[in-house]
């Protein structure tokens, strides 16, 4: 298996919570955040793609919509849809049962513009592939109905030539891509806040039948003061 290099890479308060915070240190954060990881002049990590979940790409992008499918499309072609292999970005996000409603093609964050492929399952239908097709929005097969991590990473090496990407969350993909040993890096962006919200997102979370809970061990590489009191802190792991 050929695979990229994986950077996790994540912004997150004190007490792991994910979600948004209506604070001026939550802001400048994601700011960090964005500018470390995307913003071409300032960018750390030399990625040519980000993944993203289903919920994340839900949340930020299509909005819980639904696709509006055409149930007697004309078969597509089997296997992957390769629509634009020399993009200089990639917004990469999983949806294994073809439920995501896109209106375009590419997606910007941190104003950077990106391509997106989706990854799919074979489960998902003929009529939502044409959907996709349509919109000249990429996709590749990876798994019967649950995503198969290596077949994933193969794909995005080998047809969109992606050497180095970053796991952008949530907290249930961060977690199934650390237990699935592909994980080369874990960075985050910790910022001085703190709600205490128990039902809040958190940075790794243990879901069923894609992971379980099970103590991971974390190796230091470095540690930064950026601004506004955040820490910028880069593990490796320790145990896969």
């Amino acid at each position: 298996m050929n695979k990229p290099y994986v950077i996790i890479h994540t912004h997150t308060s004190i007490d792991g919570n994910l979600d948004i915070m209506d604070l001026r240190e939550f802001e400048e954060a994601s700011r960090q955040y964005q500018e470390l990881s995307l913003v071409p002049e300032k960018q750390q990590f030399g990625i040519q793609g980000y993944l993203n979940g289903k919920k994340t790409t839900e949340d930020n992008m299509t909005f819980y919509k639904k696709p509006e499918l055409d149930i007697n499309a004309a078969p597509v072609p089997a296997g992957d849809y390769v629509a634009d292999p020399n993009a200089p970005m990639y917004y990469l996000t999983i949806d294994t049962r073809g439920e995501l409603a896109f209106e375009d093609n590419v997606f910007s964050y941190g104003n950077v513009p990106s391509h997106i492929v989706v990854v799919l399952t074979e489960q998902v239908s003929n009529a939502y592939k044409d959907f996709l097709r349509k919109k000249k929005i990429s996709y590749i097969i990876a798994g019967k109905e649950q995503i198969e991590y290596e077949v994933m990473l193969d794909k995005f090496y080998n047809l969109f030539r992606i050497k180095r990407m970053m796991v952008g969350g949530g907290g249930t993909i961060n977690w199934s891509m650390i237990q699935n040993g592909l994980v080369d890096e874990v960075s985050v962006i910790l910022a001085p806040i703190a709600n205490g919200d128990p039902d809040g997102h958190r940075f790794f979370v243990a879901k069923e039948p894609f992971s379980s809970i099970k103590e991971t061990a974390f190796k230091l590489e470095s540690i930064k003061e950026l601004e506004h009191d955040t820490i910028w802190i880069r593990y490796s792991v320790k145990n896969q």
